[in-house]
């Protein structure tokens, strides 16, 4: 049975036991909008305590990924016009729908299937039960547009295994299924091929009876992965303090051949770091290490909230990130300030102790 939902971006379908919410923009590979963002809320809020809903499922129409992100377009716009409070009401509203699927009451299953990076993180890495497929690219990239990890990136990067939490955020390297598990931002992997089986076998529930039973029915091992195959390197290089360390160690690194060749190398991650805002890197350095100490996912919001608020309102970085990203996609950001050793050591201080007028959660 059909549900209704207040954008047609997003279709809400219910059949025996489970409630299925598709995100159906496949034209900008399901990229969220504050629409969307309301009307997924709008369903969850429904389905709380709908007897007849037992399992929530979020898979997405089109065949290029999950969700590539957020609108960042339309947040551009607004940053540069100056409106910062129509910037401020996306994350505030999107943090609020991420630490509702984090929260929810009933089982939530997510189908990371292809491109999932972002905004599409913030809903299906905090499901219950994460699932991915060969396609499944994921990665968090925001250091590539000139501010830091959101939507609860932080918190997850913050439990990955040893220090991939600084080098994925760092570098905004994209994993595939094995290492997506690997770091946990995902649990299962399941070919492509099975995720119409595997929905059916949420819908009747037969036998055995709970999700995450059922998703073992249809679960396979994988290799490791890359990025898991270089976990000694990562972990010696991304465990130094600060950022001009890491960066020391991964030059020593790479000057003596570690790596070379291999899709992950110290090299890569040096080419990486040079590209991205060095004012979005040394802040997410902290921001991962500090998440890592939190007691869950609402401080890690909150957090994340106020960090992005900072870099709106006093950072030029983050919307010249989004114009050379995705706006006029010249690939040229101009940084400001160009480089790490020019980053004042005034800023993480700054940026932490930013204040916001209204809290995340009132």
């Amino acid at each position: 049975m059909s549900f209704e939902t207040s954008d047609p971006r997003v279709l809400a379908h219910r059949e025996g036991g489970l409630g299925t919410i598709t995100l159906n923009r496949p034209e900008a590979i399901n990229a969220l909008d504050l629409g969307m963002i309301h009307a997924i809320h709008g369903v969850l809020d429904a389905w709380r305590d709908d007897s007849d809903v037992q399992v929530v499922l979020f898979d997405a129409a089109g065949d290029r990924g999950f969700c590539a992100g957020g609108d960042v377009r339309r947040l551009h716009s607004a940053i540069v016009q100056g409106d910062l409070a129509e910037a401020e009401r996306f994350f505030r509203d999107e943090y609020a729908m991420n630490a509702a699927i984090d929260e929810y009451p009933k089982p939530v299953v997510a189908f990371a299937d292809g491109v999932t990076m972002g905004g599409g993180i913030g809903i299906a890495g905090h499901a219950d039960i994460r699932i991915v497929t060969e396609t499944s690219k994921l990665a968090m990239p925001e250091t590539r547009i000139g501010f830091t990890p959101d939507v609860g990136g932080s918190w997850l990067l913050g439990r990955a295994p040893g220090r991939l939490g600084e080098f994925l955020a760092l570098t905004s390297t994209v994993m595939g299924p094995a290492d997506a598990i690997h770091a946990g931002l995902a649990d299962h992997f399941v070919p492509a091929e099975n995720l119409p089986s595997l929905h059916e076998a949420l819908t009747t529930r037969a036998d055995p009876s709970t999700p995450t039973e059922l998703v073992l029915l249809f679960d396979e091992t994988l290799e490791a992965g890359p990025i898991e195959r270089a976990r000694e390197w990562i972990d010696e290089a991304f465990a130094a303090d600060t950022l001009p360390e890491i960066v020391e160690r991964l030059q020593s690194l790479r000057d003596r051949g570690v790596g070379e060749g291999e899709p992950v190398s110290p090299a890569l991650a040096l080419e990486a770091l040079a590209e991205r805002s060095p004012v979005a890197l040394v802040v997410t350095l902290g921001a991962v290490r500090s998440a890592r100490a939190l007691r869950g996912l609402r401080p890690a919001l909150e957090q994340e909230f106020a960090l992005v608020s900072w870099f709106m309102a006093t950072q030029p970085d983050m919307p010249e990130g989004i114009r050379a990203q995705l706006v006029d996609k010249d690939r040229s950001p101009k940084w400001n300030p160009a480089s790490i050793a020019e980053v004042s050591p005034e800023v993480v201080g700054a940026a932490f102790t930013f204040h916001v007028q209204r809290p995340l959660f009132d």
